[in-house]
C-alpha cells in the first residue's frame, strides 16, 4: 500500500477534497494508494481537527521551533518520513521549502496553486489576475522543484474573470475547481506509477 502523507497550514479545504475522493474513489482498491498523515506547520491549523476524525494520523511540526528553515525542513522531513510516503502533497503549506526537502522528495512533491501558471507564481495571485486585466484566472497542479511554482504542470482548470469580482469572489470561484482537479491529478499520477513502494 502506497501512503500519502499531506502538508496543510491552515483550513485544509484540499486536503478534505483529497481525503473525501481517497474515500469514495476506493484508492486503496484501485490505485494502491491511501492518505496516511496529514501535517502541519501550525498547531491551530483548523484542518488538523477534521483529519483526526477521520481517523487520520496528525503531527505538528512547528516552522517557529527551528532557528532556520533548513531546521524546519530536516525536522519536517523526519516526520514525514516516518510514514515512508510514495507521495507528499501540499494543500496550502505556506511555507517555501528549502532545495533539499524539495531533492528529497523529488517526483512525488505536488502542490496546487491558485493561478494559471506559468503566470502569477507566489502569492496574492487573484488580486494579481483581477489588476493585469486577465479575464480568466484559475489553478494548477505541479511537480514541485527547487524554483517556486515553476514545476512540470500535471493538470490545469480556467474560470472566467467576472466585472466586478473582488480577490476574494475570485478566490473562491478558483477554489472550486482546485477541489477538482487536484484530486483527479493524484489519482492519475498513482495510476501512472504502479508501485507500492516509496519512489
Amino acid at each position: 500500500m502506497r501512503n500519502i502523507v499531506i502538508l496543510i497550514s491552515g483550513g485544509g479545504s484540499n486536503m478534505t477534497a483529497l481525503v473525501r475522493a481517497a474515500q469514495a474513489g476506493r484508492w486503496a482498491e484501485r490505485l494502491d494508494a491511501r492518505v496516511a498523515a496529514v501535517l502541519s506547520n501550525r498547531a491551530d491549523a483548523a484542518g488538523l481537527r477534521w483529519a483526526r476524525e477521520q481517523g487520520l494520523a496528525t503531527a505538528v511540526v512547528a516552522h517557529t521551533d527551528h532557528a532556520s528553515r533548513e531546521a524546519f525542513d530536516a525536522a519536517l522531513m523526519q516526520a514525514i518520513d516516518a510514514h515512508q510516503p510514495a507521495l507528499v502533497l501540499l494543500a496550502g503549506f505556506m511555507r517555501i521549502l528549502t532545495p533539499g526537502f524539495v531533492e528529497h522528495y523529488a517526483g512525488r512533491l505536488l502542490n496546487i496553486h491558485p493561478s494559471l501558471l506559468p503566470a502569477f507564481p507566489g502569492l496574492h495571485t487573484h488580486r494579481r489576475a483581477i489588476e493585469a486585466g486577465c479575464r480568466v484566472a484559475g489553478a494548477t497542479v505541479h511537480v514541485v522543484t527547487p524554483e517556486l511554482d515553476h514545476g512540470p504542470i500535471l493538470a490545469q482548470a480556467a474560470v472566467p474573470v467576472l466585472a466586478g469580482d473582488t480577490p476574494e469572489v475570485l478566490a473562491a470561484r478558483v477554489l472550486s475547481q482546485e477541489h477538482r482537479i487536484y484530486p483527479q491529478a493524484v489519482a492519475d499520477w498513482l495510476r501512472t506509477r504502479p508501485t507500492a513502494a516509496p519512489i
